[in-house]
């Protein structure tokens, strides 16, 4: 089903996410997700990716994905790259 364009089910991607009266930005910490937004229903350790950092330097940081909700049907993807917020998706299941 395709409403205003989007199709109902699709994920959206987002720069910020509410936990009640709390909100949490992309480049915030997995420190400061889990105290606005308390423990997710669920982690799952991705995996590594190689990055590289300001200076030229590469690295690689371990990629983790938490899930929250359902809010309202709505579930949402936090994923995280080297402990900090890279993507915030949301989608009706």
């Amino acid at each position: 089903m395709v409403i205003g364009g989007l199709s109902v089910g699709a994920a959206q991607a987002s720069s910020t996410h509410r936990c009640g009266s709390n909100l949490v930005s992309l480049d915030a910490s997995t420190a400061e997700v889990r105290a606005k937004c308390g423990e997710p229903r669920a982690e799952s350790f991705i995996g590594y990716r190689e990055i590289v950092d300001d200076y030229g330097y590469r690295q690689e940081v371990p990629v983790e994905e938490w899930v929250y909700g359902p809010n309202n049907g709505m579930y949402h993807y936090l994923r995280f790259m080297g402990n900090r917020l890279r993507e915030i998706d949301s989608a009706r299941q």
